[in-house]
């Protein structure tokens, strides 16, 4: 189907009973290579307004070349997407002013304070006088920060730092967000929290595209995609997932597309 027609598509499975179906990332057969490596292999996915869309595979699987590919921070070797209605092939540089992206090192600096790295961003995105003070107020509130933003980054547990790396990418209020493995490293209690924080993100209406490598993530998630060695192997909802597997649960459905790429449809 060409990206024009997905783009309208209300098809499938979306978010939540009541939400908005619009298509907010669409892919048609997107590749990226490095030489002769393919990183990432004809990927079709869609995600909607108001979801949480999880990308889910070991390291290596492509994960992190499709986000940002999908963030305007890699070109596509070949393939089109669309994502906010900007096309990646031509529009890259107002994909970047839309989104919000937290990427895998959580990218603060280590020897400012919490509020320091919160100002910073918000002049990088543009966030200034009295809306910038009201957004750090905000962010912080939403993430219980408050206590920590005096101490330098570097004296701040990772849980914590995971929330300020968060609390950076939202200061522009952007409509979609990127977490690539948001949840690395961190304790099982920190990354529950985390992805409560997601949920009640995306019920505020801002649509969340996850990635890792956490199998048991995968059910937090209103719909997920397998990945693994570049391809898609499977696309839907988690009992969607399951069914068209065969598994009862998502850890061994995941084992057994990986034994049997190309006998599952991805429907992404």
């Amino acid at each position: 189907m060409a990206v024009a027609a997905l783009v309208k598509s209300r098809g499938g499975q979306g978010p939540p009973e009541g939400r908005d179906k619009q298509v907010v990332i669409v892919t048609e057969n997107l590749l990226k290579a490095f030489g002769s490596f393919v990183a990432v292999d004809r990927v079709s996915i869609t995600v909607r307004a108001g979801e949480v869309f999880g990308l889910l595979g070991p390291n290596g699987a492509g994960k992190s070349t499709l986000v940002r590919m999908l963030c305007g921070i890699l070109a596509p070797t070949a393939g089109r997407a669309h994502v906010l209605g900007f096309d990646l092939n031509s529009e890259a540089e107002r994909v970047k002013a839309h989104i919000g992206y937290m990427s895998q090192r959580f990218s603060l600096y280590q020897d400012l304070t919490g509020e320091e790295n919160l100002l910073f961003y918000a002049e990088i995105y543009g966030v200034s006088g009295r809306r910038r003070s009201l957004r750090i107020a905000e962010v912080a509130a939403l993430l219980d920060l408050a206590k920590w933003l005096r101490l330098r980054v570097e004296h701040l547990p990772r849980g914590i730092r995971q929330r300020l790396a968060l609390g950076c990418a939202l200061l522009h209020e952007p409509p979609l967000l990127f977490l690539d493995e948001p949840t690395s490293g961190v304790d099982p209690r920190a990354r529950r929290l985390f992805w409560d924080i997601i949920h009640r993100l995306a019920q505020e209406g801002v649509t969340v595209l996850v990635t890792t490598h956490y199998m048991d993530e995968a059910a937090y998630c209103h719909r997920l995609a397998f990945m693994y060695g570049g391809k898609l192997l499977i696309c839907g909802t988690p009992e969607q997932v399951k069914e068209r597997s065969g598994e009862q649960n998502l850890e061994a459905a995941f084992v057994r597309l990986v034994r049997g790429q190309g006998n599952f449809t991805a429907r992404g």
